[in-house]
C-alpha cells in the first residue's frame, strides 16, 4: 500500500492581510470600549475619594465644634529657634482632618504645634520627615497624572541653601474659599466675594449652622487636578519649569495655598480673568479634572456631584458660597 502525505499549504498574502485587518478592526473597537469602563472606575474611585473626605470635614466638625478654615497663621512664631526665621504660617485643612481619613499616623510625622515651613515638618534633606510628602490615594484622583511636587525653588528664593528637589505629596481636591472679584463681577454678580467657602476664612471656623444657603447647594471641596503642571482644556502647558507660565507652585495636600478663590478664563484656558469658563478650561485656581464633560464636587450634606462645564457661571459661584441667598438649579 502506498501511503499519501498531504500538506496544508501555508497561508496566502491575501488571507493573511484579511486576517490582519480583522484583528485591527477588532481592536479598535475593543480599545474604546476597555478605556470606558477604565474610566468609569477611575470616577467611581474619584467619588468615593470625596465622599470621604466629605465624612472627614463632619468628623473634624463634631469633634472640635466648627469647621477647619482652609489654613490658619500662628498668633506669633511658634518655634523661636526655627532657623528658617519667624515663620506663623500654620496647617491646611487636609492635614488637620487626616486622622478623619485613617492617616492619624501621619500625625506623629507632622507637629502641628509648629509652622508648616518649620524644618519639624520639611521633608528631608530640607527638614527632618517624610510625613508631608506621603502619597496618600484619597487625596488622588486616579484619572490624573500620577505625580508629586517639588517645592525646593520656592525655600530656594527664600534664601534656603540648595539641597536638592524638596518632594511634597499631592492633592487633586481643594477647598475653594470663595469669589475672586473678577468671577464675581463678570459671572456672578449675584454672589459675594471674599472668603465665603464653608471652609472659611482663617479667621472664621463655620458650623454646620452657619451654612445658610442649604448643605445640598454649598460646596466643601472641587477637583482641581494635575497640579503643578498647569493645564488648559486638557492640554499641558509648556514649559512647565518654575516661573514659567506651565508651573504652579500650590499642589500639596500640606500647603494651606492649594486652597484658592475661583478664577474664570478666556473660552481657550489661556487667558486667566478672560472670561468665565470655570471647570476644565485651567487648573491654576479653578475646578479642574482628567474626566470628560466636568468635575466631580463634595456637598456639605455629604454627596458628591459631577458638575458639567455647562454649568452656568453663575451656579458655580453660588455652590461655593455658604450664605450668599443664591437661588441654585443645576438642571
Amino acid at each position: 500500500m502506498i501511503w499519501s502525505i498531504r500538506t496544508r499549504s501555508a497561508f496566502t498574502l491575501i488571507e493573511l492581510l484579511v486576517v490582519i485587518a480583522i484583528i485591527a478592526v477588532l481592536i479598535g473597537l475593543l480599545v474604546p470600549a476597555v478605556q470606558k469602563v477604565r474610566e468609569a472606575a477611575n470616577r467611581m474611585k474619584c467619588t468615593n475619594n470625596l465622599k470621604q473626605l466629605g465624612i472627614a470635614l463632619q468628623g473634624y466638625h463634631d469633634a472640635n465644634g466648627a469647621f477647619p478654615a482652609w489654613g490658619f497663621d500662628f498668633p506669633s512664631n511658634p518655634n523661636p529657634t526655627n532657623p528658617l526665621g519667624p515663620l506663623t504660617q500654620g496647617h491646611s485643612a487636609l492635614t488637620l482632618i487626616l486622622p478623619y481619613i485613617e492617616q492619624a499616623n501621619l500625625l506623629t510625622l507632622i507637629d502641628i504645634k509648629k509652622s508648616v515651613g518649620d524644618p519639624a515638618n520639611l521633608p528631608i534633606p530640607y527638614g527632618v520627615t517624610t510625613g508631608a510628602s506621603a502619597k496618600i490615594t484619597t487625596f488622588l484622583c486616579p484619572s490624573a497624572p500620577d505625580r508629586t511636587a517639588d517645592y525646593s525653588s520656592y525655600f530656594i528664593q527664600l534664601g534656603v541653601p540648595n539641597r536638592g528637589p524638596m518632594i511634597l505629596g499631592v492633592t487633586d481636591y481643594n477647598p475653594v474659599r470663595g469669589l475672586r472679584p473678577q468671577f464675581q463681577a463678570a459671572c456672578a454678580p449675584n454672589s459675594p466675594t471674599g472668603d465665603t467657602g464653608v471652609l472659611g476664612a482663617k479667621s472664621s471656623k463655620p458650623r454646620n449652622a452657619d451654612v445658610t444657603d442649604g448643605t445640598s447647594n454649598t460646596l466643601f471641596l472641587a477637583e482641581t487636578a494635575g497640579r503643578q503642571q498647569v493645564y488648559a482644556n486638557g492640554k499641558p502647558i509648556m514649559p512647565n519649569t518654575p516661573g514659567s507660565n506651565g508651573w504652579q507652585l500650590n499642589a500639596a495636600w500640606a500647603d494651606v495655598n492649594t486652597a484658592y478663590s475661583l478664577r474664570g478664563f478666556s473660552s481657550d484656558g489661556l487667558v486667566p480673568d478672560g472670561g468665565c469658563a470655570c471647570i476644565n478650561a485651567n487648573n491654576f485656581e479653578s475646578m479642574y479634572s482628567f474626566h470628560s464633560g466636568g468635575v466631580n464636587i463634595a456637598l456639605v450634606d455629604g454627596s458628591v456631584r459631577f458638575l458639567r462645564a455647562s454649568v452656568a457661571p453663575a451656579m458655580v459661584g453660588g455652590l461655593i458660597t455658604r450664605n450668599g441667598g443664591e437661588v441654585i438649579n443645576l438642571d
